[in-house]
């Protein structure tokens, strides 16, 4: 090229630059919106995070989320004690925990937030994922109605590992999508390190690898690159392999830990479990019509049968898991199929014409949602009973010295009095539990040693407080004999009722 056209070259590159600066500067509307495309999975995380901040300090905690705290109050030595004989594949999300509140502290509001952050980076997966199978609208339509799922904001605000799992699947998704465009070393790596995250917060939800080795096999079929029926593979082993011995771990326990689930029928999916995935009847039936309607595009059909295996499948095979001696049928174990559900919805909404539908969808599920939004961020959503006013009583009344005597009768639910007691009490009031043998973390576990002789363990105590489940009576759902000793020790008690809840004071 000469000189002369290699200078004219450049002087109609220098122009075109010029004008299309000239042209972002006469639009700024318009580069705005081609910076928010390619931002537009921060857009769901954000609406997400605020949906899981609002009002996260207002709910009590419940017996699961009790007995998070149960675990995670323990030094670390203690608590690989315990998970040595129950809670093994929970134990990763009890040390964060413990590590997470030992250096912010154990406020309502500070326990819930790191489930509330892995809920909004779920929420950028489910708008990544949208963007690549289906466009931008669709990514950011499908990021904005997964935030909008009120069985989200639920889990992010539970003290459970769910919100992790739910994280971890949404970007193992994503990862596969990309790593099936582009088979190199890397984006096979983060696949495996999503699949670790998954498998180490729940391992049940590993059962999503069943629908992405069939994706991955329906595209090697299509494409016959060699790389997927290497990468994929490799993948999997690499990511399952460090699960080994949290899995035969966790099997030895399951039976103790999972013997309350009940065997599920077919009338269970729809009347129970599916309601229950997304905390609302009226937004469950909207998102699986929104979802049914990308099967219906001659363009993107493969997209949409690929997350509908994803969406689909792991229901399917954990019902029929759940036929045999363990069950694990129930609704919040399977949270993490609502981001494939959320992008196939969102690419059925961005699909409506005219446009104007999307947004009027968008304001729909808003408002159907709405009451569920509301009802899961009161005092007693989570649980029936005021475990903070019962600590309350027993602060403004508590002497050096006080024994404790919760509400037990074998019921693992009731068992989370202590745990209650324990969180919601000033650290610097100590209670003896006084019918306890030998300490839950002395035995590693979850549950303490109970007393054979109640009348020993007493011993001397001059004041106990009693913490019981229900209305008036201080002694409901305690044993004939717990109650002959407490009674015939103490003749002395002061009544207070708590909501759903009674504290006693007992004295000599």
């Amino acid at each position: 090229m000469s000189v002369s056209a290699t200078s004219s070259s450049a002087t109609s590159s220098g122009a075109a630059a010029e004008g299309d600066t000239q042209a972002r500067a006469a639009n700024p509307f318009g580069t705005m919106l081609v910076r928010a495309g390619s931002l537009v999975w921060l857009w769901p995380a954000l609406l997400t995070l605020g949906l899981g901040l609002y009002k996260a300090n207002t709910p009590l905690l419940w017996a699961d989320e009790l007995a998070t705290w149960n675990a995670a109050n323990r030094s670390p030595h203690q608590l690989y004690d315990m998970l040595r004989h129950v809670d093994a594949v929970t134990g990763l999300y009890y040390y964060l925990i413990h590590y997470w509140t030992a250096a912010f502290g154990h406020s309502l509001l500070v326990i819930r937030i790191p489930t509330v952050l892995a809920m909004a980076g779920a929420a950028a997966f489910v708008a990544l994922t949208g963007r690549k199978l289906f466009g931008t609208r669709t990514g950011l339509v499908a990021g904005v109605l997964f935030a909008l799922i009120p069985s989200v904001s639920r889990y992010a605000q539970e003290v459970r590992g769910y919100a992790f799992v739910v994280f971890f699947a949404a970007a193992a998704t994503y990862l596969l999508m990309r790593a099936l465009e582009r088979p190199t070393t890397w984006p096979w790596v983060l696949y495996t390190v999503a699949l670790l995250g998954a498998g180490s917060f729940h391992m049940i939800a590993l059962v999503f690898l069943a629908p992405h080795a069939l994706v991955t096999a329906w595209r090697w079929w299509t494409t016959r690159d060699k790389r997927l029926l290497i990468g994929f593979p490799a993948a999997v082993l690499a990511g399952l392999l460090p699960l080994v011995p949290l899995a035969l771990e966790g099997q030895k326990q399951v039976g103790r830990q999972l013997n309350w689930l009940a065997k599920p029928s077919l009338e269970d999916v729809p009347t129970v479990f599916w309601h229950g995935l997304y905390g609302s009847q009226a937004i469950s039936l909207g998102m699986l019509a929104l979802a049914v309607l990308p099967l219906a595009w001659a363009r993107g059909r493969r997209h949409a049968v690929e997350l509908g295996l994803v969406a689909v499948l792991p229901i399917a095979l954990l019902w029929i898991i759940s036929q045999g001696q363990t069950s694990y049928f129930i609704d919040r174990y399977m949270l993490f199929t609502l981001p494939a559900w959320a992008v196939l919805a969102g690419a059925g909404l961005t699909a409506l014409r005219p446009r104007a539908l999307t947004a009027g969808g968008l304001i729909l599920v808003l408002l159907l949602g709405s009451h569920e939004q509301l009802a899961l961020r009161q005092k007693f959503s989570h649980t029936e009973w005021d475990g903070a006013a019962a600590a309350a009583v027993i602060a403004k009344g508590y002497q050096p010295g006080d024994g404790l005597v919760p509400l037990r009768n074998g019921n693992a639910i009731l068992s989370g009095v202590v745990s209650a007691v324990d969180f919601y009490l000033p650290k610097q009031d100590k209670l003896k539990d006084v019918f306890v043998a030998e300490s839950a973390v002395d035995r590693g576990d979850l549950y303490p040693q109970m007393c054979t002789d109640l009348a020993a363990c007493l011993g001397d105590t001059k004041r106990v407080w009693v913490v019981t489940i229900g209305w008036w009576d201080p002694f409901n759902g305690f044993s004939p004999e717990e109650k002959k000793v407490l009674t015939s020790a103490f003749p002395k008690k002061t009544v207070t009722q708590v909501p759903n809840a009674v504290v006693t004071l007992l004295e000599r």
